[in-house]
């Protein structure tokens, strides 16, 4: 079997999946081990490989794309992901966006990612700044042992520290730009099957309402931030978190993603 007919199958196979030939193709790729952009020009005629039946399997038990092959592009870095970590999302790229916005070319100089998983927000961070310093905090040793690798392949584990931890409990620093994906998602609020069945709880629910990091971040952020802060938030989800942080004296604007929803809320003092 080609590759092109082999694509065809598997598309018809992962239809549920709502991106079926993309889906095929990511996977043919890594088969392959080249670029998708690579196997669409120059590889479509050549023999189909025998690993990737096995990789078509996987996806359509539900498998994430992300975990198959290994690694998610995020901002301007490619981090390595797998089970136990968020994979990043390009909503959560608005708050870097909207860090862009606030302090141009110059950049802050410190930086705290809240909840880092892998690495996402502060790697895309201190590579948009070469000058910056930055700290990420989780509570997974899982997703930092993702965090630390990618950021030695990135080259930038002289630039970044990460710790165990709960939240900005423990430090004492300012910072001149905090970064937070926390869970936002509700318990029991249906998700798609390869985020529900995959990826890590901890990572995506937070109380009956999806509110219960913000209201340990609306604590915790007065006494850490010398900037601001960029922390997102679901979909619907802007008053309830306005209300959260408005008491505490922030100053708050907000940044749609590209849907049109608003995904960043920026705090300041």
């Amino acid at each position: 079997m080609t590759l092109r007919e082999a694509l065809a199958a598997a598309a018809g196979r992962l239809e549920s999946s709502g991106t079926p030939r993309l889906d095929a193709e990511l996977l043919m790729a890594h088969a392959l081990g080249v670029e998708r952009e690579t196997l669409l020009l120059s590889h479509l005629d050549a023999a189909t490989p025998p690993n990737f039946a096995g990789l078509v399997d996987r996806r359509a038990a539900g498998e994430p794309i992300a975990y198959i092959i290994g690694r998610r592009a995020f901002w301007t870095v490619d981090l390595e992901v797998g089970p136990g970590v968020l994979i990043p999302r390009p909503d959560s790229e608005t708050l870097i966006e909207a860090a862009v916005a606030h302090f141009g070319e110059a950049g802050p100089r410190t930086i705290l990612d809240l909840g880092t998983g892998p690495g996402s927000l502060l790697l895309a961070a201190l590579d948009q700044w070469p000058e910056a310093l930055g700290i990420g905090v989780d509570a997974s040793a899982a997703a930092l042992v993702f965090a630390s690798r990618n950021a030695a392949r990135l080259g930038l584990a002289d630039r970044a520290l990460f710790r165990l931890g709960d939240w900005g409990a423990g430090l004492t620093e300012r910072f001149d730009l905090i970064l937070c994906n926390p869970p936002y998602i509700a318990v029991g609020a249906s998700l798609p099957r390869d985020v529900a069945e995959w990826e890590p709880a901890e990572a995506l629910h937070a109380g009956a309402g999806g509110l219960d990091a913000y209201r340990i971040l609306a604590a915790q952020l007065p006494a850490l931030l010398g900037g601001i802060a960029c922390i997102e938030i679901g979909a619907s989800q802007e008053g309830a978190v306005r209300k959260l942080f408005e008491v505490r004296g922030f100053t708050i604007t907000s940044r749609n993603d590209l849907t049109g929803h608003c995904r960043c809320l920026m705090l300041a003092r």
